[in-house]
């Protein structure tokens, strides 16, 4: 039986969800939340996942504080009211001992 969860969307692709920066959906797994939200809206998975369906190497995927890759990956349980969050890895800028 689907839970309710709802999906944390970065400002990165909050254009392919008409600027939700949360979308809601049923779901029993991390794979199957993503699936609703590809669902709903076109373009939005192939910036999440690779072509073998796996995270991209600079998206972490987080269930509330844990990330699912040291979970079960995308095979995650959910559960009632779950936060997935989207993140992008964030990189660059200077350390503070370089300024």
């Amino acid at each position: 039986m689907s839970v309710h969860v709802v999906i944390r969307i970065p400002t990165p692709l909050r254009g392919y969800t008409g600027g939700a920066d949360e979308v809601a959906v049923e779901a029993d797994t991390v794979a199957e939340a993503l699936t609703r939200l590809a669902e709903r809206y076109e373009g939005i998975a192939e910036r999440i996942l690779d072509a073998d369906g796996q995270p991209r190497p600079f998206v972490n995927i987080f269930v509330g504080k844990a990330d699912v890759r040291t979970l079960q990956g995308l095979s995650t349980p959910v559960s009632e009211g779950d936060v997935i969050a989207i993140v992008p890895a964030v990189a660059g800028g200077r350390h503070e001992s370089e300024r």
